[in-house]
């Protein structure tokens, strides 16, 4: 019987089926937000949750977290945001405001609401650990992307904020800054790349799980990089 819960946001996307597994094989009880309900002939995974939610919305954000903390044997220590998107566009004066707000929208709206619900549950449960995800692109921007980069870093600084604002708390929030992931989707995208460079899910997932476990307890506003060999 798991004796914590953690909440994975993006848990169902190509980085989130990887954290998803470590933290399962690690004993966590692992609740998943999803905006669809998890189809009914999908195998139940003993200490897996799965709840239709959609983590833009502060209400369904709330009700994740409340679902996540809602199991008395497993209070919930840890909270990691995946959930965030990419969208390629032109130089800045071509990029229409409404793409740039979009990318905000979709990487820190969700980091924020989940983050904000949860701080409250994880003081009360005696501490805890939130990780983010940000990107290198936060402190490395590529033409193109000003939205995106934008975000990131908007990510980033959100959750140094929290850090500060939680460490006497005992809440940790650190930070992981990927270079591209090695995913199907990133591999349809960008056929002609040296995918042997870029990091995978697998790699990515171990840091996460250790950011959010007692191993890195004193470990707090760090921004980790996870780059493969790119």
């Amino acid at each position: 019987m798991a004796d914590r819960s953690v909440l994975v946001t993006g848990g169902t996307g190509g980085l989130g089926g990887a954290v998803t597994a470590a933290f399962l094989a690690a004993g966590w009880r692992v609740v998943v937000p999803a905006r669809e309900e998890p189809a009914p002939a999908e195998p139940a995974r003993p200490g897996l949750v799965r709840l239709a939610a959609d983590l833009l919305d502060p209400a369904d954000a709330t009700r994740a977290v409340e679902i996540a903390a809602g199991e008395p044997a497993a209070p919930l220590r840890a909270v990691v945001n995946l959930v965030g998107g990419y969208a390629s566009g032109g130089l800045v004066h071509e990029t229409p405001v409404e793409e740039f707000e979009r990318m905000l929208t979709l990487n820190l709206r969700p980091t924020y609401l989940v983050t904000s619900a949860a701080l409250p549950r994880l003081v009360a449960a005696g501490g805890g650990a939130v990780v983010c995800v940000s990107a290198r692109a936060a402190l490395a921007p590529f033409p193109g992307a000003a939205g995106y980069a934008t975000a990131k870093a908007a990510v980033l600084a959100f959750a140094n904020a929290v850090a500060v604002e939680y460490r006497q708390r005992g809440v940790r929030c650190n930070t992981v800054l990927p270079s591209v992931i090695d995913t199907p989707t990133n591999r349809a995208a960008q056929p002609g790349a040296d995918h042997r460079r870029w990091v995978s899910p697998a790699e990515i997932a171990p840091v996460v799980r250790f950011l959010a476990s007692d191993e890195s307890a004193p470990t707090s506003g760090a921004s980790v990089p996870v780059y493969g060999r790119a």
